[in-house]
């Protein structure tokens, strides 16, 4: 497992490896100032082959799901709708069941509506386990 910091760092300053997916966004400096975090750098989560990383700010520890860890995933949604309305809040997330019979759940937390970021990990994690077969 490579060191965490090393790998957001390198994702912040680029250039990143082809086999990286990178998710960053601003910092909104109404909400960051609100939450006194405007000083933090912006929200970043890197997709390895071998793990997942994501930084939200200074407050909240670092997430890391290390695909070396993993017995299996699981993809899980659910669909809110209201009355007189056609349209469904879709809430995505991947259960996580580790090697040791840990279980949990992950779901970025700075990218939560961004879709993209669920494939980019059930991507990730495919290949993971393709590579780790051949050996």
């Amino acid at each position: 497992m490579t060191n965490p910091r090393t790998v957001l760092m390198q994702a912040s300053q680029g250039p990143v490896p082809e086999n990286w997916r990178v998710f960053t966004k601003k910092r909104g400096k109404l909400s960051g100032f609100l939450r006194g975090t405007s000083d933090d750098p912006d929200p970043l989560l890197v997709i390895t082959p071998d793990e997942v990383i994501e930084y939200k700010d200074e407050r909240k520890s670092l997430t890391i799901v290390n695909f070396y860890e993993l017995a299996g995933i699981t993809l899980k949604a659910t669909a809110r709708t209201s009355s007189g309305s056609m349209l469904a809040d879709l809430d995505v997330w991947v259960d996580l069941d580790y090697r040791d019979g840990r279980k949990g759940k992950w779901r970025s937390t700075s990218f939560a509506d961004d879709l993209q970021t669920i494939q980019g990990f059930i991507e990730a994690y495919g290949v993971h386990k393709a590579l780790q077969g051949r050996y």
